[in-house]
């Protein structure tokens, strides 16, 4: 459990164990902004993240869980490193497929940030599950993104909107077309994929970071028509796992 006994503060003066009380209790949005300030609030900060993470036996999968781990796994420390190699050796989000594909990577990027890298690695493990077609031509038919597995669907969507804070991922694009009717022309500058009658240029145009639009990546073949959208928002993932 938290240690509410932490009588330390942070480099603002902050008490440690104040914020800790506040973060078993706190609203999710709070709970984010939380766990910000903790980060920078030394070991003691980082140590009420570690015992957050393990304060509930099976840790959730949230965005709370999935910022505090962030948050430890940019640390660097030989404290988290050890931590989160003991309690979260393949990262915080389960890493399941039906193809017996490897995720770790993807979480590794995503868990460090690298939206860059891991939305062009994104690109190459949905060519696997399409198959050796798909990975030689380098991207998929709609038709193979209707056969794609569930459970690797939901993998790659929790890893994107768990590292994000809920910001990117296919269920994120997904909401915002179904919010516009599902329009794609009206999808497209929402999202920040084009401006005008302008498709914003891979890659110096778009945004890596979260700074982005909520819904900028991962990034779909806009150039190929909408059919692979379509097909991936379609998909029936969203109504079996919830999203």
């Amino acid at each position: 459990m938290v240690d509410q006994n932490t009588v330390m503060v942070t480099q603002s003066g902050e008490d440690i164990s104040l914020l800790a009380s506040q973060l078993l209790s706190e609203s999710e949005k709070n709970q984010l902004q939380l766990i910000s300030r903790l980060a920078g609030g030394g070991e003691a900060g980082l140590k009420v993240l570690m015992d957050f993470l393990l304060s509930t036996d099976p840790v959730p999968v949230n965005l709370v869980t999935g910022k505090a781990y962030g948050s430890l796994y940019g640390a660097k420390t030989e404290a988290t490193e050890t931590f989160l190699h003991q309690n979260f050796p393949t990262g915080i989000v389960p890493l399941e497929s039906d193809r017996h594909i490897d995720y770790r990577l993807l979480q590794e990027l995503l868990a460090q940030q690298d939206f860059h890298t891991a939305d062009s690695l994104t690109r190459q493990k949905m060519c696997e599950l399409a198959g050796p077609g798909a990975m030689k031509r380098k991207w998929v038919y709609f038709t193979e993104v209707e056969q794609f597995p569930v459970l690797d669907l939901h993998t790659i969507n929790s890893l994107w909107w768990i590292h994000s804070e809920g910001k990117f991922g296919f269920s994120v694009q997904r909401r915002l077309w179904l919010s516009v009717g599902q329009d794609f022309p009206k999808l497209w500058p929402k999202i920040g994929w084009k401006s005008g009658n302008n498709w914003t240029l891979y890659p110096k145009e778009f945004t890596w970071d979260l700074s982005a639009p909520v819904g900028h990546l991962p990034l779909l073949n806009q150039l190929r028509g909408v059919r692979v959208a379509a097909s991936l928002f379609s998909h029936p993932v969203w109504t079996e796992k919830g999203w």
